[in-house]
């Protein structure tokens, strides 16, 4: 599954420019689905058929979508203005380079100078409108050569595999789901199974909407990447998730309170297979399930994810050991509704 996951990350993919993601998707399903649709938003659904047919009809769903930048403006100098695409933090930006639009032209993100910077301007956020990006244009009609107002821009940190276990790469966030729905699509199931490869989750869960209303699931797993902050500073209360802690399983979050019923089943499933598990002890953010879980007349909904430091930033951290333990227990829980 690392080499899947290393190659779904390299891909750009910010949201509403999905194009190259869905693309390595569709062709990696090929041969193994029995039935695949593009829908209007860009959500690629596939279903798989398994040795049973079963009254209700089971999803598994993850995001293409990455969070970055897009375009607004160009100066007259040749820089780039623009505005974030996701929950971006202004603080992580700042030196990183980027890939802009079809040509991925290179870019850096910049802003002014530490030593111009006023003594009651240190020590805050840096404001997305302070910030430039730097394509090495000389005027205005250069960059336009190269740019367009719109083009999205995806950051380009490179993949790294370090310390014990663990993986640096932009994306994790939700490559790592698409990576585990792809091994699953490529294998035999116990039963049929729609899964949902999604668009727009960053900016609204919007293509998370219109695939739930297509497939009308009765129940429905959202397989995601969630925030670790188990960092020296963060005081126990507030590291929300561990590295290194196994597979999350989230009764709620700041989007969904998770089906009571399937909570139990993940929690036991983990228990009785041995699989390292743990919550969130913060109830924030949100995934897909906020939407999948209220669309038509209601659908049973469960999460799990694997703890990422740095999450939504051009380095996030996973432990690929973490990786394998949500892999293992998706399965189960696929297996489990035989």
């Amino acid at each position: 599954m690392l080499d899947l996951l290393k190659e779904l990350c390299v891909l750009d993919g910010v949201s509403g420019n999905e194009g190259a993601v869905r693309d390595y998707i569709i062709e990696k399903v090929s041969g193994h689905a029995d039935e695949v649709i593009i829908d209007v938003m860009g959500n690629v659904l596939v279903f798989k058929k398994g040795a049973k047919t079963t009254e209700k009809t089971l999803m598994l769903c993850a995001h293409m979508d990455e969070v970055g930048v897009i375009v607004t403006g160009i100066t007259d100098d040749g820089y780039l203005k623009f505005a974030m695409a996701g929950g971006v933090d202004g603080r992580v930006c700042v030196g990183k380079s980027v890939t802009i639009g079809p040509n991925r032209v290179f870019g850096v993100i910049g802003c002014k100078a530490i030593h111009l910077v006023k003594p009651d301007e240190r020590g805050k956020a840096m404001k997305t409108e302070d910030m430039y990006i730097d394509i090495g244009a000389a005027s205005k009609e250069a960059a336009e050569n190269l740019v367009a107002l719109g083009d999205t821009a995806a950051f380009d940190d490179g993949i790294v595999e370090f310390g014990d276990g663990l993986i640096k790469a932009k994306a994790i966030d939700d490559r790592f789901g698409c990576a585990v729905m792809l091994e699953l699509v490529a294998c035999d199931l116990p039963v049929d199974c729609w899964f949902a490869f999604t668009v727009q989750e960053e900016v609204g869960l919007r293509g998370a909407h219109t695939a739930a209303f297509q497939v009308n699931p009765d129940i429905a797993l959202i397989i995601e990447a969630t925030t670790a902050a188990d960092f020296p500073s963060v005081t126990a209360d507030k590291k929300i998730t561990k590295i290194g802690g196994g597979a999350v399983i989230p009764f709620m979050d700041g989007g969904t309170i998770y089906d009571r019923e399937l909570y139990k089943m993940l929690t036991e499933l983990a228990r009785n297979n041995g699989i390292p598990w743990q919550t969130k002890n913060v109830i924030a953010g949100g995934t897909d399930a906020a939407a999948v879980q209220r669309s038509r007349a209601g659908v049973q909904t469960a999460g799990i994810a694997i703890p990422t430091r740095n999450l939504h930033s051009p380095a996030c951290v996973g432990k690929v050991s973490d990786m394998e333990e949500v892999r293992k227990l998706v399965r189960l829980f696929v297996e489990a509704h035989v």
